[in-house]
């Protein structure tokens, strides 16, 4: 590798500056807990990728999630090739949002989206806009969701007039307390399962814009297997609703998800829990993960803190469900490994394949 390294933090995303904004804002949150009396938060799902509340006996939960920047590679593809990628990009919005409230167990019941444009003229590209329905409709329909509605506002000033800002939530039914995926099941001995990604999803992006802006032909960089480097970063993103449920239909205790988004394989350790994560095998990361880190100079443990490398889903449980697990999770087309285990000491992740270490310090979360 050669020459200055590219990080997420001098392109404008620094987790070091957002963490502690989120814990400011989390404080302020639990003060409010009271206003929904005579329903009982969680407490513990503060933090996580969904909020959960119990109503007369039945567990609730709700998320929102924004796709940040994708929209803007689904741009300039589209200058580039003339290839419409909304469909992809409005998937992902789904994907963003409904892969984070199943990780509490929750079946997804409504989507509402949100859509600001800086222009009202943007909405005018009939075969943009139906694209993007379209890939909406097609995201829930895979996440067993309605689309409820959502908000379409023209943000003049605010969102730049040639893009527009996707994002979303949904409100779901865990049920009962046996189908609640809470950390207090975690245990040691609990096998990790890992899901094999379709690539970055929506994250880093920022870091990944200013990679193709280095690369000689951008983002039609040609890889091995004949793709853009630009399409291959647009690649749907996997969307896991029917595992969970499936999963938890056939009798299987999971104990934690884990969706390994921003900070990387770092998330793994999401959990206040003082435990340690020894991931013995991981997938090998995609390609583009590998030009990337070249171009970025980014060393293997500045990549796995930042991207998902491959692995895009975290789910612990015992070891005697692992079998299962696989079967059920390989019959729903997608691939996965028994990647590791959780172990008694201090809370850390550690990558043996890579020789990496994180330490509780590395993710400041809550």
């Amino acid at each position: 590798m050669a020459g200055r390294k590219i990080t997420y933090s001098k392109v404008g995303e620094d987790y070091e500056k957002k963490d502690p904004v989120k814990k400011l804002a989390q404080a302020q949150a639990r003060l409010t807990s009271k206003n929904i009396f005579p329903l009982k938060e969680l407490p513990n799902t503060r933090g996580e990728s969904a909020y959960v509340w119990e109503q007369d006996g039945t567990y609730m939960a709700a998320v929102i999630e924004g796709l940040g920047t994708k929209n803007l590679i689904a741009d300039e593809m589209l200058r580039l090739t003339g290839k419409d990628y909304y469909e992809n990009i409005s998937h992902d919005s789904v994907a963003s949002i409904v892969n984070d409230l199943v990780t509490v167990g929750a079946r997804p019941l409504v989507v509402h989206a949100f859509w600001a444009v800086g222009d009202v003229n943007w909405v005018s590209d009939e075969r943009r806009i139906r694209n993007l329905v379209r890939g909406w409709k097609k995201a829930c329909d895979l996440s067993l969701a309605s689309w409820g509605g959502g908000e379409s506002p023209t943000l003049r000033d605010i969102v730049d007039k040639d893009t527009v800002a996707l994002g979303g939530s949904c409100v779901g039914i865990v049920g009962n307390r046996k189908r609640l995926i809470a950390e207090k099941k975690l245990k040691v001995g609990d096998a990790i399962i890992f899901i094999k990604s379709s690539g970055p999803n929506a994250n880093a992006i920022s870091l990944i814009r200013a990679v193709a802006k280095k690369l000689k032909n951008g983002y039609l960089t040609k890889l091995s297997n004949g793709k853009f480097f630009g399409e291959e970063v647009l690649a749907k993103t996997n969307i896991y609703a029917r595992i969970v449920k499936d999963l938890l239909d056939q009798g299987i205790d999971i104990h934690y998800i884990t969706n390994i988004t921003g900070h990387g394989l770092r998330k793994i350790m999401r959990s206040k829990r003082e435990l340690t994560y020894i991931i013995d095998k991981i997938f090998e990361p995609q390609e583009l993960f590998k030009v990337i880190q070249s171009v970025a100079n980014l060393t293997d443990k500045d990549m796995y803190a930042t991207f998902n490398m491959g692995q895009d889903y975290a789910i612990f449980i015992s070891q005697k469900d692992v079998s299962k697990t696989l079967r059920i999770i390989r019959k729903n087309k997608f691939k996965a490994i028994d990647a590791g285990v959780v172990e008694k000491g201090e809370k850390r992740v550690i990558i043996k394949p890579k020789n990496i270490v994180y330490g509780s310090e590395t993710l400041d979360l809550r």
